[in-house]
């Protein structure tokens, strides 16, 4: 659990990091593909050192970050669909493959928080 929560962050400190560079971010279209503005890259960022947080904590810590994780990026998979290609709340740039990949990201951080069984340490 806590290496899932330390790769976890990995990725998503690197995606906050590359929406910043402009040889992955043309247009503010992350790898041509995904809307991206700083708010959205700080989002990125924030969720990342959070799980390297708790990635060198304990499992449990581990747990609960996947599970309130899942939750809050199924809840903005939900926000993303329904503002469409607009601005999420005004400020997080957003698209339908934004969409999309955040309710992928949801169902795998919702499994490693609720479906995987933790062990004892």
């Amino acid at each position: 659990m806590k290496a899932l929560a330390i790769l976890y962050g990995i990725v998503f400190v690197a995606i906050g990091v590359m929406g910043f560079l402009p040889h992955f971010t043309q247009k503010e279209m992350l790898f041509g593909m995904f809307q991206v503005n700083a708010m959205h890259n700080i989002v990125h960022l924030v969720t990342g050192l959070i799980a390297l947080w708790v990635g060198f904590s304990t499992a449990s810590a581990c747990r609960i970050f996947f599970q309130v994780f899942g939750i809050i990026y199924l809840l903005v998979s939900f926000l993303g669909f329904y503002y469409g290609d607009q601005m999420m709340l005004g400020i997080i740039a957003n698209n339908a493959a934004d969409s999309w990949a955040h309710l992928l990201i949801a169902f795998v951080t919702l499994f490693f928080g609720f479906g995987i069984k933790v062990r004892k340490q």
